[in-house]
């Protein structure tokens, strides 16, 4: 039996509502799991600083965290990574914990990926394009898929790039490091204005999404209640 209920989406401030305060915690998650393994790991300094929290402000970035973030949501439909979590890296126990500390953000995001798909298919949340959770949940699964998706390339800054890194040579990886900047807004240009980039991207996260049984249509609906103000 469904466990979650409410029906006539259409444009919807509620959905609006549910779908950023929902990703707003899935960010501060990804940042407390880079925070939690790095405290494991060597770097003391994050207790201090008020890392080992679910508090969201001690993560969020007015820009990179906030603006951004919500920014590609209304444009595209992207999961954009956002937060920011400081870590002491030269603190850090052994390479291996170095690597860790960048793997724990994503495996947090798989893990609510996970625990939101398997509601879809296990029928708690119904399978229904009328009703306001099911359509904010398909669409915020969106992005929390795209999201794990992006930061596990290995372009710096994303972690999938931080996770490698540090078997890196150093000369090379500075060098990359110093593409930080613009490392991001070239994969976001990539799906932009390369079609078959993109087609591979969003076609990978549309089939990781039917994994779990959730409808394109949903996801659509989704998106367009979430952007409430407009058409």
């Amino acid at each position: 039996m469904p466990i979650l209920s409410l029906a006539e989406p259409g444009k919807s401030i509620e959905c609006f509502f549910i779908v950023a305060i929902l990703w707003i915690f899935s960010l501060s998650l990804h940042e407390f799991g880079h925070a939690w393994v790095a405290y494991r790991g060597g770097d003391h300094t994050v207790a201090d600083k008020g890392y080992l929290t679910m508090n969201p402000f001690r993560y969020l970035h007015p820009v990179q965290s906030l603006l951004l973030p919500m920014i590609f949501v209304v444009l595209g439909g992207i999961g954009l990574p956002g937060g920011a979590v400081y870590i002491n890296r030269a603190l850090l126990r052994s390479r291996t914990w170095d690597t860790a500390v960048s793997l724990a953000g994503p495996a947090m995001d798989l893990i609510l990926i996970l625990l939101l798909g398997f509601a879809f298919k296990f029928g708690l949340i119904p399978p229904d394009r009328e009703n306001l959770f099911t359509i904010s949940l398909a669409f915020l699964l969106r992005l929390l898929i795209s999201a794990l998706l992006l930061n596990m390339l290995p372009v710096p800054p994303l972690d999938g790039f931080q996770a490698i890194a540090p078997w890196l040579p150093r000369a090379p990886r500075e060098q990359l490091l110093g593409l930080s900047n613009v490392g991001m807004f070239i994969v976001l240009l990539s799906l932009w204005f390369i079609p078959s980039v993109s087609s591979a991207f969003w076609g990978t996260v549309a089939s990781l999404s039917s994994v779990f049984d959730v409808e394109p249509a949903w996801v659509r609906a989704g998106y367009g209640a979430f952007r409430f103000w407009g058409p």
